[in-house]
Formats: structure tokens, sequence, C-alpha cells
């Protein structure tokens, strides 16, 4: 029987700044002694995909294989692989390697490495290779960047937890923002926003969403569960709700006022920001005044990453998804773009990438 690193692997992969993505052959990195390849069943679709495939940051290195929601079927792992065997569902998220010496390694906090973590796609790897990504039939990665996803959860929707869901889990958790009867005001409902209000919910918060649409106010109370939901151009919303938000997430990336909804935080308290929009622009008062603090988070380290799957688990924490095949996958892009779904696609690899 041949190894899995001996058979090419498809993939789905962008050649140029168009974006545009097509069937894609190579072949993945020998298992190395602490490895483990996976056949992959389920990607879900970040904009980050779009940023990269597209080389909107100048940095990207064709062919381009997008990806870093991934779970998968172990299908071989190295000689010195203890966590995993043949079988287990395992998840991969945005990075696959880091110095593993450095004290943000060694706390766990890989993501942070000093040297730089390896992301899942468009970097190099420690072999000097570059790392491709999910939209692929498999993949090859170190045991500690792998992730057991609990039974009974369903591998479609927990490959949004792995980029979308650690990525508002993890500052909510550093900031205190798991207290019951607090006040969680959440910014956007779009893949991040959604996955902080289903937190900050099974967290016992008090959840208030902003948003410039007031389209999406049924869904927010209704199907997401939100206590309250306000139309952030609402002057008159925003003034009633002064000095009255224990904590705020802040998942905009397009442009907004921060003294605005600084000013909607209680005395000491925290506004995180996991988007990214061109510019943070606000008056020291604002914050001083309130001893208020505003915080940055990207995703997780790997302990915090298996918490927050097994915590899903546990208080039935599910992302809404759209699962498509991976023909799909150029207009899901251009979907995302506009902001038309809710709230993260997810290829389903293993029935449609032949």
């Amino acid at each position: 029987m041949s190894s899995e690193n001996e058979r090419d692997c498809f993939a789905w992969a962008a050649r140029d700044p168009s974006g545009v993505l097509s069937l894609y052959k190579f072949k993945r990195r020998t298992v190395g002694e602490d490895d483990v390849s996976l056949k992959i069943t389920h990607c879900g679709i970040c904009y980050a995909d779009v940023i990269w495939t597209r080389n909107m940051h100048g940095d990207s290195k064709y062919p381009l294989v997008p990806g870093h929601e991934i779970v998968g079927i172990v299908k071989e792992i190295g000689s010195n692989v203890s966590r995993f065997k043949a079988g287990d569902r395992v998840g991969v998220g945005t990075y696959v390697n880091s110095c593993k010496e450095c004290e943000y390694c060694n706390d766990r906090q890989e993501v942070n490495c000093v040297k730089g973590a390896v992301f899942t796609f468009n970097a190099i790897d420690v072999d000097g290779t570059i790392t491709k990504g999910g939209y692929s039939s498999y993949i090859v990665v170190h045991e500690r960047y792998c992730f057991r996803i609990p039974d009974d959860y369903p591998s479609a929707l927990a490959a949004p937890l792995l980029c979308a869901g650690i990525t508002v889990y993890n500052p909510m958790m550093r900031h205190g923002m798991n207290q019951p009867g607090k006040s969680l005001g959440v910014i956007g409902l779009g893949g991040l926003g959604h996955m902080a209000v289903k937190f900050g919910k099974a967290f016992g918060l008090k959840v208030t969403v902003f948003s410039t649409s007031i389209s999406k106010k049924e869904e927010a109370l209704r199907v997401l569960g939100a206590d309250n939901f306000v139309v952030s151009s609402d002057q008159d919303q925003m003034k009633a709700l002064s000095k009255s938000l224990d904590f705020i997430v802040d998942t905009a990336s397009g442009d907004h006022p921060f003294d605005l909804y600084i000013s909607l935080l209680k005395t000491a308290g925290v506004l995180v920001l996991v988007g990214f929009p061109s510019e943070v622009k606000f008056s020291p008062a604002t914050l001083n005044r309130g001893m208020r603090t505003v915080s940055g988070s990207i995703t997780g380290g790997t302990k915090m990453i298996q918490e927050m799957l097994d915590f899903c688990a546990a208080h039935k924490v599910y992302p809404k998804v759209e699962i498509i095949p991976i023909e799909y996958a150029n207009k899901a892009l251009e979907r995302v773009v506009k902001r038309d779904v809710k709230y993260r696609f997810v290829i389903d690899i293993e029935n449609s990438l032949k």
C-alpha cells in the first residue's frame, strides 16, 4: 500500500491576482515522524482566502491553494505521534508550525511565536516549501497543530471554529467575557460577529448587536438569540446605551467611529478589535476618563483552540453555515466580498473534490 505522501494531492488553486480558482495537482511533503496526514472532508471559507488569492497584500505566492478552516480524517501518522491514530477526526486552523521553543510557544500561544507562526497557506515552512491550504484532498501537518474534533460534533460545523470561532473566543476568554450577567456589545454580524453572539449567550451574557443594516434585526434577535439590536447610525439608540456595556467585541473591518462605541463602555470596560479597519482613531479622553481598555487580537494558541472545540461541543454552540461543493468556490468567494453569506461557507471537500 502506498504512503499518503506518494500520491497526488488534488486542489483548487489561484494562478494569478485574478483570484480565479481551478483544478491543480501537486505533491505534499513526506510524512515525518511527528506528522499527521489527514484526508480533508471539509474546509471553511474565510475572507483571508479572498485577500491572498487576489494578492491584496502584495505577497501572494502562486499557485496558491487557500483554506485554513480544515477538518479531516487521519490516514497516516509518523512514528512519534501519540495523540492521534488512523480514523480520528482532526482539525487544522490558521497556522501549521512555529519555533516550538520561545516563551509564547512554551505557553501554548504559538500564534504569537517570536519567530513567526507558519500560516496554513502562502507561507514558507521550515523545510522551505510553500504551504498550501485546505481547498485540497489531503494535508500533512505536525501533530502539535492538529486538534481533536469532539465526538458527535458535525465536521462541517467544526470547520469555521478553527478561524472564525477562535478569533472571538480567545480574546473573550482573555478579557473575562465569560461572566454570567455581564453585558456584551457585538459590532458587525458576519462570520465572526455571529460567533461572538453565540459565545456571549453560552457564557450567560446580555448581548446587544450593533449593525448598519436594520434587515439583520430579526436574525440577530430570533435566530441567534441576542437580547438587543441597535442600528448604529441611529444616534438616539446609541446615546441611550452610554456607559452601559461591560465588553464590546468589534468584528467590523470597515471604517467606523471608535469614540462613539468606546463611550458605550462602563468604567473599566473593554473593547476588543478583531477586524481590520484601515485606521483606528479615538480621543484619549474617551479612554482615560473611564479607565477603559482597547485591545487587539487575532486567532489563539493550540491550548485555547482545543478548549474552544470542547466548549462548543459541551454547550452545543454551532456556527451557521452554507455547505457548498468545490465547484462553487469561485462564486462563494464573490459572495464573501459582497457579504452575501449567513454566516460561513463550508466546502464539502470529501464529496466534491475528486
